[in-house]
């Protein structure tokens, strides 16, 4: 029907241009972004899940961190430890060479003043070695330690050195504090038969507490390698829902850019309806 009030034909080729300058927007959009989600309208529910998933990813980006931290932690007390077991073993020389009969007074009290020496060295070790302002074997290796090892509050690893049964930490405190300072080699006073066997005690002591700062530092060497393993695969879940497939979008906006070209020159044509109206009354 020929009307001047209503142009059917004018209106739907409006419509049409309408939906596909939106099309082609948002072809632009994604293609110049390199996101196929920019907005919730885009895609509600694919937004909301790769917002939770780039949550996960970040928190697990941090539990990574904290597991290079504290493997930091624990090689920097084991390190410490090394050194102790190192320090009690010439000590336990020193005291084996002081007992055998052929050291003389003289040589014992040479012997003892290298050993005191080591002694408040052991002393200072157990003291003053810290890891960022920690005091490791003083405060931070004297009870529980707990480890995020991942994006939510559950995922807490704890070592203990110190707990009830096998108080490792303890031990090696106790033979730094008093077992082990109490000792002599000298002339006058000192048994070097003792300190063979207390030195000995001492030593497997610090093997088990230097144990299991290992075993803990291997566990969290794992829990950082399948950390990185799950964000990986977290990410690449993450990339398949918000990035944009640029050969499929490419192809939708040379489309849209030819349908738009069409309408346009469509809607050209359709206002000119209305010409043809006014030659009937000539």
């Amino acid at each position: 029907m020929l009307s001047l009030h209503t142009n059917a034909a004018s209106l739907s080729a409006h419509n049409s241009l309408s939906r596909t300058q939106g099309s082609l927007s948002t072809s632009m959009t994604r293609l110049s972004t390199g996101y196929r989600i920019n907005s919730a309208m885009d895609d509600a529910a694919g937004l909301q899940i790769a917002t939770r998933l780039k949550a996960q990813t970040s928190g697990m980006a941090v539990a990574m961190r904290n597991t290079q931290n504290s493997t930091s932690m624990l090689q920097t007390a084991g390190g410490a430890l090394t050194e102790v077991t190192n320090m009690l073993v010439r000590m336990k020389d020193l005291a084996t060479q002081a007992a055998d009969q052929s050291s003389s007074g003289a040589d014992k009290d040479a012997l003892d003043k290298e050993f005191q020496s080591l002694n408040k060295e052991l002393k200072n070790v157990a003291d003053n070695t810290s890891f960022g302002g920690q005091k490791l074997f003083r405060t931070t290796l004297n009870g529980a330690m707990n480890f995020q090892i991942g994006a939510s509050k559950d995922e807490v690893m704890t070592i203990d050195v110190s707990a009830a049964g096998t108080s490792e930490n303890d031990k090696f405190l106790t033979d730094v504090d008093t077992n082990v300072a109490g000792l002599s080699l000298a002339s006058s006073g000192g048994d070097p038969k003792t300190a063979i066997d207390t030195l000995t005690t001492a030593i497997d002591d610090v093997g088990a507490l230097n144990s299991q700062l290992g075993a803990a530092a291997n566990r969290l060497d794992h829990v950082y390698n399948n950390l990185s393993n799950i964000s990986t695969n977290v990410q690449n879940a993450t990339g398949r829902i918000m990035d944009v497939d640029f050969a499929t979008e490419s192809s939708s906006m040379t489309s849209n850019q030819m349908l738009m070209q069409a309408g346009t020159a469509m809607l050209k044509q359709t206002n000119s309806m209305s010409s043809m109206v006014m030659s009937l009354l000539q």
